[in-house]
């Protein structure tokens, strides 16, 4: 049964990204934060092809960090 875990937590990691991309498209930020926030969901996708846990720890600490606005202070 641990596959099916794991069809979740790919979906669960699939809906996240797509509302991600979503938030990160309708930022009223220069055009350059915006590059490089979509960057970053990007690698997270790439990270999720190989490290489905990491992508979703990653994209959890994405989606906090632009809930709290701290994606202006640039990368950490």
């Amino acid at each position: 049964m641990e596959h099916d875990g794991q069809l979740e937590l790919y979906a669960a990691v699939a809906a996240q990204l797509k509302e991600a991309h979503t938030r990160v498209r309708a930022l009223q930020v220069p055009e350059g934060v915006r590059m490089a926030l979509t960057r970053k969901l990007l690698v997270i996708t790439a990270v999720a092809k190989h490290d489905l846990a990491d992508a979703a720890r990653r994209l959890e600490r994405f989606i906090t960090d632009l809930d709290e606005g701290r994606f202006l202070e640039g990368d950490r």
